[in-house]
C-alpha cells in the first residue's frame, strides 16, 4: 500500500516522463526518415505555381490515358504524357487566373459548333449543326450513362482549355507590335553591306596534342558557364545479362519433333493395351484437326497467293502438288512444316457493293442499333429479295439501311481491292463467287447484302496447311541459364565484377547517366525497377542485385551516384575540351603574331589575303570562313581603308580591312519593314511563349519520391 500511495502522489511527473518518452519516440523515428517533417505530403505528385496535384488525381488520369492509348505505349510513356498535360494545364491556368479571363457560355456554345461541326449526328436535313441535337444528346447521356456523361463532361473541360489558351495566345499576338524604329533597324541590318580584305589563321593549324587541358582548366570554364553544365540527379550501372535463349541442342530437337510427325508410325496405346497405327501429316486426310493437334499456330483455310508465303521459301512452297511437303523451315521465330493441300484459280482483285446491317453486340455496332441478330437477318433476307428483282433499289437501300459511313457515300461499294483485304467471311464471298452474285454474309460487324460487280485476274492460290512449332529454350537450357546466373551473383558478392564476368565469358554492359524518372535501360528495355533500386536512398556504390527482365535476368551492379547540380570534371570533360582547346588555340596565335598588316600576316602565316563582299549584319557570314558574328559585328565597327586588330573568330582568328561600306538605301517609310517585324514576333508566339511561362513558373516535381512510376 505504501508503494501504491507514493506513486499516486507522483503520478503527475510519471505523465510528464512518459509524454517525453513517447515524443523522443517520434523525433528518433522523423529524424530517421530524413527529411519527413518538411518533406510534402507523398499523396502530393508535384505543386506548380502553388497548385497541388495529387496522386489519387494523377493516377485517375494515367489510367484513363492507358485505356485510351492501348498496349502500344508503356505505363511511363503514358504517365509522362499526361504529366505533360497537367503541367501545361497548371501553368496556364495560372496566367487565365491572373487576367481574370473565362470562356463564357455563348464562347463554349461557339466552341463547341466548330468542333463539332462536322459530326452527322449533330446537324440536321441541311446539313447544319443543329445545338437542338447536341443538347438532346447531353441530356439523354446524362440520364442513360453516367460514365459517358463524364465522359463528356471532361470533353468540354478540353474544348474550354483549348479555347482560353487560344485567347490567351490571340491577346498576346495583339500586344505584339513592329515600331518603325525597329523597322529601320531590320532595313539597316539587311541594308548595310561592307567589303572586307581578310586573312584567317585557322585553329586547325595548330594540332590538338599541342594544347594542354588541366583539370584546373575545365573546372574553371564549368565554372563560368554553370548554366550550360547543370544536370540532375544521375545513376551509373553495369549489368551482366542472362538469357533463355534456344540452344542449338534445343533447335535440333524441335526439328527432330517436327520430321516425326511426317511418317505413320505404330504406338502402343496405354487405354487400349494394344499397338495402334498413327497416320502422319504426309498421309492424313483430316489436315485441320491433325494441325491443330500438333502445331502452335492453327489452320488457316484461306487459300493464298505466291506473295503471302514467307519470302525466302515462296518458290518452294508454292511449286508443291497437292499433298507434298516441304521443311522443316525457320521462318519468324518458329520452325514449320508446310504443305499444300488445296489449288484453285482466284481473281487477285475484286470490285462489290454492300449494305451493312449491325446488331446488338456485333462489333463497332454504335449506342442506336437496336436490332437483335434475328431481327438484322430477317431485315436482311426482306432487302436481299426486294433486291433480286429489282437491283436499281440498292443506293437507296444504302443510305437508308447501311451503318457502314465508310461506304455510304459512294453507294455502298468498295473499289477494286486485293484478295485478303476483308474479313474472312466477306472476302470468300467477293473473291469465292461469281461476277453478279448477290446474297447476305454474316461478319462480326454484322449481316452485309453484298453484290459481287467485278473481279481481275485469275491466278493460282494454293491452300497450305502448316504445323509450326515456336523456337523455344528446353528445360535444361533454362536450369542452365539460372545456374550461369545464380553463380555470378554470389560470386560478385566478393569479387570484382569485372573479373569475374572476364573468367566466365560474359559481356558487360556499362549504362551511364540513368535519371531518375528514366525509363528504358539499353539492351533490356522498359526496366524501371532497374531505376528505382539504382535511386534508393540506401544503395551503396558497388551494390549489386538480381532482376527479372523477359526472358531471363539481368545482375547489376551500381557504379556511380552524382547529386544535382554542376556537372563533374569528368563528365564535361568531353563536351569542354573543344571550347578551351579553342581558347587556348586563340591565345597560342595571338602569342606569335607580330605582324600588324594583312601582307605580313598571310606571308608569316603561309597563308593568303581573301576577299569578301555584300556582308551584313542580318547573316553574319563570311564567304569561304563560315559563320562569325564576332568577326562581322568588328568590321560593321571600322571605317572604310580601316584595319582591325586581331579577332577571336569561330573558326580562327582574323586580321581584317574593310575595303568599302555601303550604307542601306534610306527609305520615306519604313512601315513594311516594322510590319515583317512584327510578323516575325507573333510567328514564335506559339512555338515560344508556351515554354518561356513553363521556365518561368514554380514547378515541384515529386513524382520519383511519390512512387507513382
Amino acid at each position: 500500500m505504501a508503494v501504491l500511495n507514493k506513486i499516486r502522489q507522483r503520478s503527475l511527473f510519471l505523465i510528464i516522463v512518459i509524454a517525453l518518452a513517447l515524443f523522443s519516440f517520434v523525433l528518433a523515428d522523423l529524424f530517421k526518415n530524413g527529411d519527413a517533417l518538411t518533406a510534402k505530403s507523398q499523396n502530393i505528385v508535384a505543386t506548380i505555381n502553388g497548385k497541388d496535384i495529387t496522386r489519387e488525381d494523377f493516377l485517375q488520369k494515367v489510367e484513363a490515358a492507358q485505356r485510351q492509348a492501348g498496349p502500344s505505349a508503356t505505363s511511363t510513356q503514358v504517365m509522362n504524357r499526361v504529366w505533360e498535360q497537367e503541367v501545361r494545364q497548371a501553368v496556364m491556368e495560372t496566367q487565365f487566373e491572373e487576367l481574370g479571363i473565362t470562356v463564357e457560355k455563348d464562347q463554349m456554345r461557339d466552341l463547341l459548333k466548330t468542333a463539332l461541326a462536322t459530326n452527322p449526328q449533330f446537324l440536321n436535313e441541311a446539313g447544319l449543326f443543329d445545338e437542338n441535337k447536341l443538347n438532346e444528346y447531353i441530356a439523354n447521356l446524362k440520364e442513360t450513362s453516367p460514365v459517358g456523361f463524364e465522359g463528356w463532361v471532361n470533353y468540354e473541360k478540353s474544348i474550354a482549355a483549348n479555347g482560353l489558351q487560344q485567347n490567351y495566345f490571340n491577346m498576346v499576338k495583339a500586344g505584339l507590335t513592329g515600331t518603325l524604329a525597329e523597322g529601320e533597324l531590320e532595313h539597316k541590318l539587311e541594308g548595310n553591306k561592307v567589303d572586307i580584305k581578310f586573312v584567317q589563321v585557322a585553329y586547325s593549324t595548330i594540332a590538338d596534342s599541342l594544347v594542354k587541358v588541366s583539370k584546373s582548366d575545365v573546372e574553371s570554364y564549368i565554372n563560368k558557364n554553370k548554366k550550360k553544365y547543370e544536370v540532375d540527379a544521375s545513376r551509373d550501372i553495369k549489368f551482366v545479362e542472362f538469357k533463355e535463349a534456344p540452344s542449338v541442342e534445343d533447335e535440333n530437337a524441335i526439328k527432330a519433333q517436327l520430321e516425326g510427325l511426317l511418317k505413320d508410325k505404330v504406338e502402343y496405346n496405354q487405354v487400349s493395351k494394344a499397338n495402334e497405327n498413327i497416320v502422319g501429316f504426309l498421309n492424313t486426310t483430316d489436315n485441320e484437326g491433325f494441325i491443330n493437334s500438333n502445331s502452335d499456330i492453327k489452320f488457316d483455310n484461306r487459300f493464298v497467293f505466291k506473295s503471302s508465303l514467307p519470302t525466302a521459301f515462296a518458290d518452294s512452297i508454292y511449286n508443291l502438288n497437292v499433298g507434298e511437303v516441304f521443311g522443316p523451315y525457320k521462318d519468324n521465330g518458329y520452325f514449320k512444316i508446310s504443305k499444300v493441300i488445296a489449288v484453285k484459280q482466284i481473281p487477285d482483285s475484286a470490285k462489290v457493293r454492300h449494305i451493312l446491317l449491325p446488331f446488338i453486340g456485333s462489333q463497332s455496332a454504335g449506342p442506336d442499333v437496336t436490332q437483335s441478330e434475328a431481327q438484322a437477318k430477317a431485315t436482311a433476307d426482306s432487302l436481299l429479295t426486294v433486291l433480286k428483282s429489282n437491283r436499281s433499289k440498292f443506293p437507296d437501300f444504302v443510305k437508308e439501311f447501311s451503318s457502314d459511313q465508310g461506304s455510304v457515300e459512294k453507294e455502298g461499294r468498295y473499289d477494286w481491292h486485293a484478295y485478303n483485304t476483308m474479313v474472312p467471311e466477306f472476302n470468300d464471298f467477293e473473291f469465292e463467287g461469281e461476277v453478279g452474285d448477290l446474297g447476305v454474309v454474316k461478319t462480326v460487324f454484322g449481316f452485309h447484302i453484298m453484290e459481287i460487280e467485278g473481279q481481275k485476274n485469275k491466278t493460282k492460290a494454293v491452300q497450305v496447311g502448316t504445323i509450326a512449332r515456336r523456337i523455344e529454350p528446353s528445360e535444361t537450357t533454362v536450369d542452365k541459364v539460372f545456374r550461369d546466373a545464380s553463380n555470378f551473383e554470389i560470386k560478385v558478392a566478393d569479387n570484382d565484377f569485372e573479373e569475374v564476368a572476364k573468367e566466365n565469358k560474359f559481356t558487360v554492359k556499362p549504362v551511364n547517366g540513368i535519371k531518375v524518372l528514366d525509363e528504358n535501360i539499353p539492351g533490356v528495355g522498359s526496366q524501371r525497377p532497374i531505376v528505382r533500386w539504382a535511386f534508393e536512398e540506401d544503395a551503396k556504390i558497388g551494390d549489386v542485385k538480381r532482376f527479372n527482365v523477359p526472358n531471363g535476368y539481368v545482375i547489376a551492379q551500381l557504379v556511380a551516384k552524382h547529386k544535382e547540380g554542376l556537372m563533374s570534371v569528368e563528365d564535361a570533360t568531353a563536351s569542354v575540351l573543344p571550347a578551351i582547346r579553342k581558347e587556348k588555340k586563340a591565345e597560342m596565335i595571338r602569342d606569335r603574331v607580330s605582324a600588324t598588316t594583312l601582307e605580313d600576316l598571310a606571308a608569316a602565316e603561309n597563308t593568303t589575303v581573301r576577299s569578301a563582299s555584300a556582308i551584313n549584319m542580318k547573316n553574319p557570314t563570311i564567304s569561304g570562313a563560315g559563320r562569325e558574328p564576332l568577326v562581322v559585328g568588328a568590321a560593321f565597327g571600322l571605317n572604310e581603308g580601316e584595319t582591325s586588330s586581331l579577332i577571336d573568330g569561330n573558326n580562327g582568328v582574323y586580321l581584317i580591312q574593310v575595303t568599302k561600306v555601303t550604307p542601306a538605301v534610306e527609305l520615306d517609310n519604313y512601315q513594311a519593314a516594322a510590319n515583317r517585324v512584327e510578323q516575325q514576333k507573333t510567328n514564335v508566339v506559339t512555338s515560344k511563349l508556351y515554354n518561356a511561362l513553363k521556365e518561368a513558373s514554380d514547378i515541384e516535381d515529386n513524382r520519383a519520391k511519390t512512387q507513382i512510376q
